[in-house]
């Protein structure tokens, strides 16, 4: 089977609760759909996340002339991945072309377990089985009074025990005051995570952190600048909550930086950042020969397969910015993502809804 076009298209999809983060908003997700073609008909499908509506056209450009390169290989996925990345040795694949070369590395390995017909966690070894989710849909900086509410209705949708706040306000007391309303609310059985999202100074971060660690937080999450690796090692050293990075790895070797470093308890790769499934493969090995628990930023529909195979399996991030395209979106039960028993990673365009929010 050789692979004989690799296309994508861009959207932008209404979202229920519009991310508000201290490091700025979101109104719309902007995502860059992938479709890789194969002389046998299996087609493997994926999407990117481009934060922003300006760069959804470079992130397409850059996924078509990538794709231009591997037309007529065969659907090897490692063997493609390999083959880009050579080609681009001396730019390298950061940024842009990073991004595109993962969204063709997640179509490869769709398409791969499609023509396998098993699901991407048994085509990679794994079997099917529920994954500890919290859902990280809300929370986002608004007035901590309403919060608590919101809160509820996020674990309700799906039975979550875990959920995810967004703190990093100018004045910190508003930040207090927004985890133990939140946290009298759900109380002790439900895990409370929170995120910074890379808003602090190294002081400030060490501050807020030893204020925070009577609160009864899973973990906190990017409170400076994601590659300060020693910046995050010394927090790590003076705040007894769990630090939690990792959603803006380039690839395995930054991923190695870090923990040589001891810049976090916990990691989180980012499947388009790490580099498509052959990144992850490659991040949770690492993960596991250190003994650190990895957790997934974004894509359930894909990382829950990964997690699935991942040794070191924590959580998953669980955001639904892609339920509006997709005929299935994923399922929760009993705060549980469930991978869905049909081939590939479960990802199908629901083609109504892409026509109604395709950017030409």
């Amino acid at each position: 089977m050789n692979v004989t076009r690799v296309n994508a298209r861009a959207v932008m999809v209404p979202l229920k609760r519009p991310p508000r983060s201290a490091s700025g908003d979101i109104p719309q997700a902007p995502l860059v759909l992938v479709d890789l073609e194969t002389d046998e008909g299996v087609v493997g499908c994926a999407y990117l996340f481009a934060f922003t509506r300006a760069m959804l056209s470079p992130i397409v450009g850059c996924v078509r002339a990538l794709g231009d390169l591997i037309q007529g290989d065969p659907l090897a996925p490692f063997e493609i991945e390999v083959k880009l990345r050579q080609h681009f040795t001396l730019l390298d694949t950061p940024g842009l072309v990073g991004l595109a070369l993962a969204g063709i590395d997640m179509a490869a390995w769709d398409a791969h377990a499609k023509a396998m017909g098993l699901p991407l966690v048994r085509a990679l070894g794994g079997q099917i089985r529920p994954v500890p989710a919290y859902n990280s849909c809300g929370l986002w900086i608004k007035a901590p009074e309403l919060l608590a509410d919101e809160a509820e209705e996020l674990l309700a949708e799906g039975d979550f025990k875990a959920a995810k706040v967004r703190i990093g306000r100018s004045h910190f007391a508003e930040d207090l005051g927004a985890v133990r309303q939140v946290k009298a609310r759900l109380g002790d059985e439900i895990c409370l995570m929170s995120d910074f999202n890379q808003s602090l100074t190294l002081n400030e971060a060490i501050l807020r952190g030893r204020a925070l660690d009577d609160e009864g937080l899973y973990w906190i999450e990017e409170p400076i600048r994601h590659d300060n690796y020693t910046g995050c090692a010394k927090i790590a050293d003076e705040v007894k909550t769990p630090i939690q990075i990792g959603e803006n790895l380039l690839n395995t070797f930054e991923m190695q930086k870090a923990i040589s470093a001891h810049a976090a308890d916990y990691y989180m790769p980012d499947v388009q950042r790490i580099g498509g499934v052959s990144g992850w493969l490659r991040a949770a090995a690492l993960a596991h020969a250190h003994n650190l628990d990895m957790s997934s930023h974004l894509f359930p529909e894909i990382s829950s397969h990964l997690l699935a195979v991942t040794p070191t399996c924590h959580w998953l991030e669980y955001m639904d910015w892609a339920d509006a395209i997709l005929t299935e979106p994923m399922r929760i039960v009993s705060g549980h993502a469930m991978i869905p028993d049909r081939p590939g990673c479960g990802i199908e365009w629901n083609e109504e809804s892409v026509k109604q929010y395709l950017v030409e």
